[in-house]
């Protein structure tokens, strides 16, 4: 993307100049003309930067909606400290979009402003885990898993984890990993796998042991002590005006821009971006201070952030595609100067985890290209040796179309190689997918809603096939 953000400046300006001057020679122009004239190259710029801009701003609301300043309303934690679900989401739930199922979450922003903060992660003894910090511009900064940690010493134990301010300089506790963190806070996830019912109490008694800590507290220079937020279900992140997406969304083109020059102070770009900071210029929006738009300037602008929200829900082109379903590849997590893929992966994944923690692909059409419905029955044929290649485990999901949990009663709403899946003589599997029961498949049944849906399939701490384009998820098939 950046490479075509450089050719097309340079031609935009020129072919707007041409234009205008073009018009003014023929004197024939109309003003709706002239005006287009004379912005569109201001329209394609507030476009581009949008999409750049976007990460930051949804984590900054994101940040506001589950803190408030000083984590004091219900529902709120202050930084540093973490916020653990009690219950797995309630149907309905769609923050973060497409809340998973098959684990209970821990979530807090970290503050490393001050001095560094210490994460220290128990020994889970088997559970699976995994664990990841996204800078605000939605970078993995860092993660790990039960996987990962097994992978590196042959057994996962307690790790101890130290996020600092990159110019910072001191002692670490002893056999702490350092993080750098390039930015003034930082969002940390913890996920504990578990299948719900009584085995929530003893993933409690684990989300206790995890500890958050500002240095100081950590090495008793200074007295305090972690706290831990229980709310009755996953954490949402909202607040009175919506999920955070749909604040940002509220934003009119100069609240946004402004709202992210301001938070752009304590969040600076990247070296790289140095081009997309030249469009920033360009545009009129400089770290610390207001946007100005008026007039032709603010249609224009108002024009741009209109196109860029249409291309902001809309797959990137260099997703991985396969009968049907979409995943994000090798790139999740670390997208460099793919800024249109950071924001589709911000917007559609919050909190997306890179290729070895995590892959989740999404369907919502049949092998005919039809929209899923609970009323039809689908089956998804894993051939042998063609499941899902994960070192953790894998699971399917169904969503209502707007990526929200749906209501399917009793059932159970997740499926996957942690069941007791009923397999062919050949020793491929068989998923049904429907509202009605499974019948003799009941033991691969997934209950789906009695509406169009989405599948998601997700693949913890999955194999390098998963998003090297070599493995595909199978066809859903209407039957």
């Amino acid at each position: 993307m950046i490479e075509n953000l450089r050719e097309s400046i340079s031609l935009r300006r020129a072919a707007g100049a041409s234009l205008v001057l073009a018009a003014l020679l023929a004197g024939c122009a109309s003003q709706p003309d002239a005006i287009q004239r004379k912005t569109g190259w201001m329209r394609a710029e507030v476009a581009d930067s949008y999409i750049y801009a976007y990460p930051l701003v949804l984590m900054d609301v994101a940040k506001e909606a589950a803190t408030g300043g000083d984590g004091a309303q219900p529902g709120q934690a202050p930084l540093n400290t973490l916020r653990h679900a009690q219950a797995l989401p309630p149907v309905g739930a769609l923050n973060p979009p497409l809340p998973g199922v098959d684990t209970l979450d821990s979530t807090g922003w970290l503050d490393v402003g001050a001095e560094p903060v210490i994460v220290t992660l128990p020994d889970t003894r088997g559970r699976y885990w995994d664990a990841r910090a996204l800078d605000m511009w939605t970078n993995v900064l860092w993660s790990s898993s039960s996987v990962a940690a097994r992978g590196a010493r042959g057994a996962a134990r307690s790790q101890t984890i130290a996020f600092a301010a990159k110019e910072w300089q001191g002692t670490l506790p002893k056999g702490a990993l350092r993080i750098d963190v390039p930015s003034a806070n930082a969002w940390l996830e913890v996920r504990l796998q578990t299948s719900g019912g009584r085995d929530l109490t003893n993933v409690k008694k684990l989300q206790r042991a995890i500890r958050v800590v500002p240095l100081s507290v950590y090495t008793g220079s200074t007295r305090g002590a972690s706290v831990a937020v229980h709310a009755g279900s996953a954490p949402s992140e909202t607040a009175s005006g919506g999920t955070p997406a749909e604040q940002v969304a509220a934003l009119d083109p100069k609240a946004f821009f402004t709202r992210f020059a301001q938070v752009l102070q304590d969040n600076p770009a990247p070296a790289d971006d140095a081009h997309a900071q030249e469009l920033l210029n360009d545009i009129g929006v400089s770290a610390g201070y207001p946007v100005l738009w008026t007039g032709d300037r603010l249609s224009a602008a108002t024009a741009g952030v209109a196109e860029a929200r249409a291309r902001l829900a809309a797959p990137p082109p260099n997703l991985l595609n396969a009968n049907g379903w979409s995943w994000i590849g090798d790139a999740a997590g670390k997208y460099g100067q793919d800024y249109a893929l950071r924001a589709y992966a911000a917007y559609t994944q919050f909190g997306t985890a890179t290729r070895d923690d995590e892959t989740l692909a999404l369907v919502r059409v049949d092998s005919d290209g039809h929209p899923l419905n609970g009323a039809n029955r689908y089956v998804l044929h894993f051939a042998p040796g063609a499941l899902p290649p994960v070192r953790g485990f894998w699971t399917l999901t169904p969503y209502s179309t707007n990526g929200a949990l749906p209501d399917v009663g009793s059932a159970r709403r997740s499926l996957g190689d942690r069941d007791r899946l009923r397999r062919n003589h050949d020793g491929s599997i068989d998923v049904v997918v429907s509202a009605s029961s499974g019948g003799a498949h009941a033991a691969n049944w997934l209950p789906a809603p009695r509406t169009d849906f989405a599948l998601a399939l997700r693949l913890y701490a999955p194999k390098p096939q998963a998003t090297d384009g070599s493995w595909m998820p199978p066809a859903v098939v209407r039957k």
